[in-house]
């Protein structure tokens, strides 16, 4: 569930926010989302004093990029032989999409807390050795086989690591907001996710410690001696 391709996740919710950019295409989406149930190209056509042909297109592209879902269904009433081709219909897609700026991981953090306060509930383990545990098994399938170097990966969780003196200074925290609020808790959480991240990749030259910064994510990967 946390493995997709960070990279293309996000270059596939920049593409679908920049589809709404075309005013024809946000008047159709806008009007989809709004309505009770699923939306017909005749319909939206109607409602919006289009051209079919200019509804059926837009509404098509938003469903290519997974804001809408297409259904098929058939409004006649009507079942078997004779009852007509299901109609092509729109609505809402389940996918959520977001883009942020630096990136931002907040689902990531959400899950993993989450985990951890049911766990704890059901086990009677404290929360924050439940939260370790946790992320430093994320980490772990996050390096595992295919996860390409560690400098890439940490490119593609967002945080925008760069050499320093040897070390690997993490300039953005995925979690930024979290971490100024519950410094504690999500500083730990995100040491134990990139522990975990060294051992999957089997990264014996680094060691992640906490290393607050102004600026900087609060862990930084130093040289092992």
């Amino acid at each position: 569930m946390f493995v997709d391709d960070p990279k293309e996740v996000r270059d596939a919710d920049v593409s679908a926010i920049a589809a709404l950019d075309e005013p024809t295409r946000r008047r159709l989406y806008d009007h989809v989302v709004r309505q009770p149930g699923p939306v017909g190209r005749d319909e939206a056509a109607a409602a919006l004093g289009l051209a079919r042909q200019t509804a059926a297109f837009h509404l098509d592209r938003l469903a290519d990029e997974s804001l809408l879902d297409v259904v098929y269904e058939r409004r006649s009433g009507r079942a078997g032989p004779g009852a007509g081709r299901p109609a092509k219909l729109y609505r809402r897609s389940t996918k959520q999409i977001a883009v942020s700026l630096p990136d931002r991981r907040y689902e990531l953090a959400g899950r993993l807390l989450a985990q951890a306060v049911e766990e704890s509930a059901a086990t009677g383990a404290p929360v924050q050795e439940v939260l370790h545990r946790r992320a430093e098994e994320l980490g772990t399938l996050l390096g595992g086989p295919g996860s390409g170097s560690l400098f890439d990966l940490l490119e593609q969780y967002g945080f925008e690591p760069r050499h320093e003196e040897g070390a690997i200074v993490l300039g953005n925290c995925p979690f930024h907001s979290l971490a100024r609020e519950y410094t504690q808790t999500v500083c730990g959480m995100n040491l134990h996710l990139l522990r975990g991240v060294l051992g999957g990749l089997g990264e014996g030259g680094y060691a992640a410690r906490l290393a607050p910064s102004p600026g900087r994510c609060c862990v930084r990967l130093e040289p092992v001696a």
